[in-house]
């Protein structure tokens, strides 16, 4: 095993042990061999400076971290039960990038909740230009029988859920293909996860947990290779093998 994500509906609520997350991913990264840890996914609310001292100190926490905040409006937040503010979320990326400056940031993003006016929406459009976000996963808001939401008044027209919806896409798929093409011209180390579709080709993961596709033989399935970034598209990176050097 190269790589441990510990998984959770709010992993980062973890309380197994004494020292929470934070302690189990200190040991996790005591065992020799694992050489990457992940966990998905969190809550803002359980964010605290122990795990986030953790991302600066651990070379084997990944620069990755899926932190969803869901809305970008503080009315919308509050009917959502979420405990956090847009400004207290904010705040809170900032004292994690300055504990990992090169970490990347992954969210989810409900459109539509029960009484989301225009300019909740476009509180949610500003979170994310400033936040700025390497991956994200956003959906249309689902009325679900019995749940409090269910029950609230304003909820959505269908078509106004999808045009949100649309604009929201456009600028996460814009962010998400910048943070990719930046990553051109860099080496990074990439495991090896399985053949490709083609012939002589590879595919991995980076770091930041984007696919990664390159030629090389298959011996090297399973190990963690240094890799030149070619290209970055929307969804996925292209890169060429440093063969000067020898996998991890």
């Amino acid at each position: 095993v190269r790589e441990v994500t510990l998984l959770g509906q709010n992993v980062n609520a973890y309380d197994g042990i004494d020292g929470g997350l934070a302690a189990l991913v200190r040991l996790l990264a005591s065992v020799d061999g694992i050489d990457r840890i992940r966990y998905t996914t969190s809550h803002p609310r359980d964010m605290d400076e122990a795990l986030i001292a953790a991302h600066g100190e651990l070379p084997e926490l990944m620069p990755y971290l899926h932190l969803p905040v869901q809305a970008g409006s503080d009315k919308i937040l509050k009917a959502m039960n979420r405990d956090h503010t847009a400004e207290s979320y904010i705040r809170l990326v900032e004292r994690i990038r300055a504990a990992r400056p090169d970490i990347a940031m992954s969210c989810d993003f409900i459109v539509g909740f029960p009484g989301e006016r225009e300019k909740d929406f476009q509180a949610t459009l500003d979170l994310v230009s400033e936040v700025r976000y390497a991956s994200a996963f956003s959906f249309k808001y689902s009325r679900r029988p019995g749940t409090p939401a269910s029950a609230m008044p304003g909820q959505i027209a269908e078509e106004v859920m999808d045009e949100r919806l649309q604009r929201l896409n456009a600028l996460l798929g814009q962010q998400q293909q910048a943070f990719n093409e930046a990553q051109a011209g860099k080496v990074l180390p990439v495991l090896i996860e399985k053949r490709g579709r083609k012939d002589g080709q590879l595919g991995g993961r980076s770091p930041y947990l984007q696919p990664v596709h390159l030629d090389g033989p298959e011996r090297l399935v399973g190990q963690i290779v240094p890799v030149k970034i070619v290209t970055g598209h929307k969804g996925s990176l292209t890169g060429e093998l440093v063969t000067a050097m020898e996998p991890a």
